[in-house]
């Protein structure tokens, strides 16, 4: 073959080679876009809802001291008196374990008065101590918050019913959310004329079946301003969760 021929022989080889390149490319990336395609329209997404309203097994109480003087060693002191009270009382008269008394906060700090003459001054110190109180006994949570007045609580506020232990719902309520998303994709694909396929994907929304609390604020102020006791219904808690579900569409 002359050198002419050879030229010519190269230039059909390489047009070849980039033609079998773009067919290639074709046959690969067609049918598997055609394909993503296909499936995109054959799904149906939906959000199910799972929920329980059950009794409360336990309740989270918080009990407070305020006290004002006029040093902040004064305020201190006095509080303290009256914390020791209360936790006493708690311990030994209700039989609350030292793992269910816990300190949530802690403060002593100036009140402060504001005249034109005089400006800003510190008018006496505040002092503040408040604890977190789980308690069991649900029948006496009333007579547990009239009694911690009587021993010197002058704010007690955020009475939370709760499931001491919600991880042992888990699975029914899932189970819930689980039909109740087949139900709304069953409808859905009705409604469309197509009939369920299997589940493709599952995610739970918020990763979270804690209960939501109930919560009653009670403000104390002394029981001899009422002839009744302090009554606190702990109603019903609910555990919740939220899971998104992809099904195939026939």
């Amino acid at each position: 073959m002359n050198r002419w021929g050879k030229q010519v022989g190269a230039v059909l080889l390489a047009g070849s080679l980039l033609l079998g390149g773009v067919l290639v490319s074709d046959v690969v990336q067609g049918p598997q876009k055609a394909y993503a395609d296909e499936v995109q329209r054959n799904v149906v997404s939906v959000v199910g809802k799972g929920e329980l309203s059950i009794k409360p097994d336990i309740v989270y109480l918080s009990i407070a001291v305020d006290t004002t003087a006029a040093t902040a060693q004064e305020a201190q002191k006095s509080n303290a008196a009256k914390i020791s009270k209360i936790t006493a009382l708690l311990k030994d008269t209700w039989k609350i374990a030292d793992k269910d008394i816990q300190s949530t906060q802690f403060y002593v700090q100036p009140n402060y008065s504001y005249t034109e003459k005089e400006g800003q001054k510190v008018k006496g110190y505040n002092a503040n101590h408040t604890l977190m109180v789980a308690y069991r006994d649900l029948a006496k949570v009333g007579e547990l918050l009239d009694a911690a007045a009587s021993a010197g609580a002058n704010n007690i506020g955020n009475v939370r019913f709760a499931v001491e232990d919600p991880s042992t719902l888990e699975a029914q309520v899932i189970e819930k959310a689980m039909s109740n998303a087949g139900v709304k994709a069953g409808a859905i694909a009705k409604a469309a004329g197509r009939t369920l396929g299997q589940v493709l994907t599952v995610s739970q929304n918020d990763g979270n079946t804690t209960p939501v609390y109930f919560e009653q604020n009670v403000k104390m102020m002394s029981t001899a301003d009422s002839a009744a006791g302090t009554a606190v219904q702990p109603g019903e808690v609910k555990v919740s969760t939220q899971l998104s579900v992809m099904y195939e569409l026939k």
